[in-house]
């Protein structure tokens, strides 16, 4: 990525954790851990993690039903033109880092 595309993924990460933080309830806890951006900038993907995981499901089709909610949060905080479709997903990297971590410890 570029230096440009980090900065703006890196923005789009912070303000979805403050929109999700403001929107969900408090059934479970939602972290954004990452955002990645399509070079073009007209597509971003937004990673979070879910506590406990037995919510996860929930959490994402609750986060994937707010999209065009948090679009319009985006739009009201980012000075760009363009403002990219969001999508969400879980960050399986962290749960196979959290699995790793668990398993070293049983050890």
């Amino acid at each position: 990525m570029t230096q440009r595309n980090e900065r703006v993924a890196q923005f789009i990460k912070e303000l979805s954790a403050q929109f999700l933080e403001r929107e969900v309830s408090n059934i479970s806890l939602i972290t954004v851990t990452s955002c990645t951006t399509s070079p073009d900038l007209k597509r971003a993907t937004v990673f979070m993690t879910v506590f406990p995981s037995s919510k996860e499901k929930a959490a994402l089709d609750f986060a994937k039903r707010k999209r065009t909610e948090l679009r319009d949060f985006l739009k009201k905080n980012m000075q760009t033109r363009n403002i990219p479709f969001i999508d969400i997903e879980i960050d399986q990297g962290e749960k196979n880092r959290q699995k790793i971590d668990e398993l070293l410890r049983e050890k």
